[in-house]
């Protein structure tokens, strides 16, 4: 073979090799292969963990409520039966940091008569109070000041924790083996191996009960001369958790 047949050969095969180069130039291609991996098979599962605890704070939400011919008559009586009562709540042993205002409000009070225009009787002064009880054995006895130095408005009472994070710990450990023996059982139904935990979730939590109603008159002390009774119950703190298990056959 000559040295000009040789240099053609080699030239047709460089030739050859650079014609795939060129064309996945042109393409976008991608030389590299791609291989989809089948996810493992897992239990998604749902739990809870519920603890009923005695509450050990009660807030109770009251007002005072004066109507005056004038808005600076209204204003000032309610501001002298408001004052009687903050110094009842003092007396007491209600700390000033657990007595807040939550509401003020001036409005004018109409008479309304068929084919008559409205006539203006007076004006409504209102001024609602907000008040934390850390002694639950002074519920009673305290709503019942409260009404004797004015007030006539009590919109309701609600129980909580102070400090609720010792009962949700406890919700948690139930939910968790509540889940365990959950996924166990499952795996055993299916005849897999069950594997660790992959994720965890956590949902619900100590949520404040809404106030329940509690009317001003029943706030009255008996003929006995005893407090107005207030049974506090229980409240319910409740956990939920979804987890996800790994299992194998």
């Amino acid at each position: 073979m000559t040295r000009t047949a040789r240099a053609l050969m080699l030239g047709t095969a460089l030739m050859t090799l650079a014609v795939p180069a060129v064309s996945l130039a042109q393409t976008g291609a991608s030389p590299m292969q791609v291989h989809a991996m089948a996810q493992q098979p897992a239990l998604n599962l749902s739990a809870f963990g519920e603890v009923k605890v005695a509450p050990d704070q009660a807030t109770i939400n009251f007002g005072v409520v004066t109507e005056a011919a004038t808005a600076q008559e209204a204003m000032t009586q309610n501001a002298q039966q408001m004052t009687r009562v903050v110094a009842a709540l003092r007396r007491a042993g209600i700390n000033e940091r657990d007595i807040q205002t939550s509401g003020l409000n001036l409005s004018a009070q109409y008479d309304y008569q068929q084919n008559e225009p409205p006539k203006l009787r007076g004006y409504q002064a209102t001024n609602r109070v907000t008040v934390i009880i850390n002694d639950l054995t002074k519920v009673g006895t305290t709503a019942d000041a409260v009404v004797a130095a004015g007030v006539n408005q009590i919109d309701g009472i609600a129980f909580g924790l102070k400090d609720a994070k010792a009962a949700e710990d406890q919700a948690r450990q139930l939910a968790v083996r509540a889940l365990q023996d959950k996924a166990r059982l499952y795996a055993q139904a299916l005849d897999v191996q069950l594997g660790g935990v992959r994720t965890l979730t956590e949902g619900g939590g100590y949520m404040p009960e809404p106030p329940r109603p509690m009317y001003a008159r029943a706030m009255a002390m008996d003929s006995a001369g005893g407090s107005t009774p207030v049974s506090a119950g229980e409240l319910t703190v409740r956990i939920d958790i979804t987890g996800t298990y790994d299992i194998g056959r």
